[in-house]
């Protein structure tokens, strides 16, 4: 008599197939499984990074953000592992997208997007443009200006 075979509870995997990416290695452990600890650096490259942007150092930071900043650090654990993963062994398995990219991918980085807002990185904190105030007097500094007694100012213009 031949032992009973266990159902598939996962459609598209096969039984007794591990994904090997390490995003849940990362989840369920806390670390990195052997395959991709060189993404140690550019993890911790990342932290000190936002922590700078922030800080500029970590004790200038609040609880909150110190949160924030390990669950960014988390996710984007998550992502690289399925990112690498996926470069590794191609974006479509049989006529099919990549399961991890097709089940979670998107959540994972969606989520990281909205911790990062909730942290306040976004493009406005680049380098600031000219205020109002700087413009006009660029554009007044250019054609003369009127003094107080009507007179035009003489100091941008030539003799």
């Amino acid at each position: 008599m031949q032992p009973l075979k266990r159902k598939k509870n996962r459609p598209g995997r096969k039984l007794g197939v591990k994904v090997k990416h390490g995003a849940y290695s990362l989840i369920a452990r806390g670390a990195l499984p052997r395959k991709r600890r060189y993404l140690e650096r550019f993890l911790g490259d990342v932290r000190q990074g936002l922590i700078k942007d922030l800080g500029p150092k970590q004790e200038n930071l609040t609880t909150a953000q110190l949160i924030l900043i390990d669950r960014i650090i988390g996710k984007l654990g998550v992502l690289r592992c399925a990112e690498e993963f996926v470069r590794e062994s191609g974006v479509v398995k049989g006529q099919e997208l990549s399961p991890i990219l097709k089940r979670s991918y998107l959540s994972w980085a969606n989520s990281l997007r909205l911790d990062l807002q909730a942290l306040g990185i976004d493009k406005r904190q680049s380098e600031p443009g000219p205020t109002l105030a700087e413009i006009i007097a660029e554009h007044n500094g250019d054609q003369g200006e009127p003094n107080n007694e009507g007179e035009k100012d003489t100091k941008n213009e030539t003799r």
